[in-house]
């Protein structure tokens, strides 16, 4: 099965409606991942099925159960999720946030070539960094734990708006851990197709919503 058909599988067990022109935007996207791996080691997933289903499959699991205006990938890395998020909704407005110049720099290209007018590149520390606005949804996949994922990030999230984590198993100790300017709101276990792994969706909210 190629890549191309095995996202298309996925797509279709995660309940998704994808048009054509956007799987070949998502197809384009891991290309471009692979692409920038050989120098740059963005990634340490190379394979391309793997790359279909930690990646792109994985990223896609989560977009039954949000939906945003505004949203700020923190660490964004391999622009991962931002850039699928940026793909799905593309009347959102997606900032792709990572202090890491060569990431940054891949994440623009990639905007470039995917056409994301959506979507901009932020290269600058998640605390040091004074957006003009506050944002629906602060989202991370691999940035710290939740406590500090909060603690620097939290102050991005709007009144009504969700910070949300991306993890393996379910994080007892780190849900524990909060501050308490932030409680749960939602977990959610996800089954990401072409994964044999542990994969939830932890919501949280300010304390006051």
């Amino acid at each position: 099965m190629s890549p191309a058909e095995q996202l298309a599988e996925g797509i279709a067990e995660l309940g998704l409606q994808v048009p054509a022109a956007t799987q070949a935007k998502f197809a384009a996207y891991l290309e471009l991942i692979a692409k920038w791996n050989r120098v740059h080691n963005l990634t340490a997933v190379r394979e391309g099925a793997k790359m279909v289903s930690v990646h792109a499959l994985d990223s896609l699991a989560i977009v039954p159960h949000l939906q945003a205006g505004s949203v700020v990938d923190v660490g964004s890395g391999a622009g991962l999720p931002g850039i699928p998020l940026a793909l799905m909704w593309p009347q959102s407005r997606v900032v792709l946030l990572d202090s890491n110049h060569k990431k940054a720099a891949f994440l623009r290209q990639a905007v470039i070539e995917l056409g994301l007018a959506n979507a901009e590149v932020v290269c600058e520390r998640v605390e040091l960094w004074r957006p003009p606005a506050r944002f629906d949804l602060v989202i991370s996949r691999a940035f710290s734990d939740l406590p500090e994922f909060v603690k620097l990030a939290g102050g991005h999230c709007a009144a009504a708006g969700r910070v949300a984590a991306m993890k393996g198993v379910y994080p007892d100790e780190e849900l524990a851990q909060l501050p308490g300017t932030f409680r749960l709101d939602r977990a959610l276990s996800l089954t990401v197709p072409g994964l044999r792994a542990e994969r939830h969706l932890i919501l949280l909210c300010p304390a006051g919503a």
